[in-house]
């Protein structure tokens, strides 16, 4: 039925006819805001590569957080630069880094908030790798393995309510789900980075968290951004290994692979809007180039479209106003 007897603009003349068959609703649900903490007390530093995004020490991401909480966005993913780096990365699972101590203070005053924390090596060891590195530029995979459980059950042990690891080892959900349930933190679930790839979108991110390699690259890890059938059978197996939620990441360049995993798999899907894409956003609305409120909305939506559930982005506390307008 064509042309003139079905005319689709008829639903589409008002606000309100539009709401009633719209297919999609984005809401500050979706949303997941992340934050960097440092060490030291009374820091709020903004990034340069990421436009009014900061690294707070503990007692300013309380602040910031109350922010967080009074819109409604239901969680946050804490990432942390060390006070200290080694060769293994060990301050990842040191009690008394600004993660951990984070997570203790985020809970003692918002405990209804998820905390999500970034489970990964690059961020605490001197060559920026994301593993234990042997002959000075290989990640050994299997020695890797012990220490990421060790990662897991310490973010559990402080109170965080999801550990998300994005190191795309091979057989880390299994290792990481076995530690957590070994030491009494079944109860805490493991958002897996399922397809991660190795994107130019994180750069601007890596100086947020001091996170760059030393040298060479990660591509020996993360995932060929050409390949898509890969992504699926990453994403299967973290699921066989425990994965309560599966993730891709970036989103923008990947709404194919995001909308394949939505329709294959039956967990809840999480995606990045990362750095890079964040920054190009900013960059083109502060040349006054876009109107950046329809451009981020428009874009997350776009991800709901694809079967994304939950949503991490930069933009989430800008987001979360505008949709309460």
């Amino acid at each position: 039925m064509g042309f003139p007897i079905y005319r689709p603009r008829r639903l589409r003349a008002t606000e309100n006819l539009r709401s009633m068959i719209r297919e999609n609703a984005l809401s500050v649900k979706d949303l997941i805001f992340p934050l960097f903490v440092v060490p030291g007390t009374n820091i709020k530093n903004e990034i340069p590569t990421l436009p009014n995004s900061y690294q707070y020490s503990v007692d300013k991401a309380i602040e910031a957080i109350a922010q967080v909480v009074e819109l409604g966005i239901p969680a946050i993913l804490l990432f942390g630069l060390p006070s200290y780096k080694d060769a293994i990365g060990s301050s990842a699972w040191d009690d008394n880094e600004p993660v951990q101590m984070a997570i203790k203070a985020i809970k003692k005053t918002y405990p209804e908030l998820v905390i999500i924390t970034d489970a990964c090596l690059c961020e605490y060891t001197t060559h920026g790798h994301c593993g234990v590195l042997e002959n000075g530029c290989t990640v050994n995979n299997d020695e890797t393995l012990p220490l990421l459980a060790k990662i897991a059950v310490s973010y559990a042990r402080c109170g965080a309510n999801i550990v998300a690891p994005s190191n795309m080892m091979d057989g880390h959900i299994k290792i990481m789900r076995a530690a957590l349930d070994d030491a009494g933190y079944s109860q805490v679930a493991l958002m897996a980075y399922s397809a991660k790839f190795a994107s130019a979108y994180y750069g601007p991110f890596r100086v947020a968290a001091d996170s760059a390699p030393v040298a060479g690259d990660r591509k020996g890890y993360q995932m060929d951004p050409a390949n898509s059938n890969e992504a699926l059978r990453e994403v299967e197996l973290d699921i066989e290994e425990g994965a309560d939620i599966v993730m891709v990441k970036p989103a923008m360049a990947y709404l194919d692979v995001v909308a394949r995993v939505a329709a294959t798999f039956n967990r809840p899907l999480c995606v990045y809007n990362v750095s890079g894409e964040y920054a190009m956003v900013k960059a083109a609305a502060q040349n006054g180039w876009i109107d950046e409120k329809r451009i981020v909305l428009e874009t997350l939506t776009g991800f709901k479209r694809a079967g994304a559930k939950m949503i991490i982005t930069y933009h989430a506390l800008d987001a979360a106003k505008w949709l309460q307008e």
